[in-house]
């Protein structure tokens, strides 16, 4: 997780919100770590998770990604969920939930429907608070201040 935490405060350098992803191989080995780029790439898909997923892909060379972790320092929304499905991820881990977006136990849980044609394991709150107070003080820094 502290890949991934290091990741989400490389995004605020481009005014990103702090959210990082690392995806770990079957070895254990760190095939890719990456942090939001929306704002950087002008790209709505630009999310942490996805970059990374992308970024496996092509560091082994294959679209499935079996056996893999997929960590996250924000629970990962329907798009990101849905790309760590299509990738068959044996795992997704997060930090701090997202009762708003979240797709991995918050809103809904993507992982677990046996609709889809698969499932991952989710592992919800790892660092989650200070997951959570990178977010917090990146949201807090443009509220303007109440009268």
């Amino acid at each position: 997780m502290q890949f991934a935490l290091d990741e989400a405060v490389a995004a605020v350098a481009h005014d990103d919100v702090p959210v990082g992803a690392v995806v770990i191989g079957p070895g254990g080995e760190v095939l890719a770590r990456r942090h939001n780029e929306r704002e950087l790439s002008k790209d709505p898909t630009a999310h942490a998770e996805l970059l990374a997923l992308r970024d496996a892909a092509a560091t082994l060379g294959r679209w499935r990604l079996d056996g893999c972790l997929l960590v996250a320092t924000l629970e990962p929304c329907p798009m990101c969920a849905g790309a760590a499905l299509a990738a068959r991820v044996a795992t997704v881990a997060f930090g701090a939930a997202d009762p708003k977006a979240g797709a991995c136990g918050s809103l809904y849980n993507l992982g677990a429907d046996p609709r889809l044609n698969h499932e991952f394991a989710v592992i919800p709150g790892i660092a989650a608070e200070e997951a959570a107070r990178l977010l917090r003080e990146f949201f807090a820094g443009r509220r303007a201040p109440l009268p």
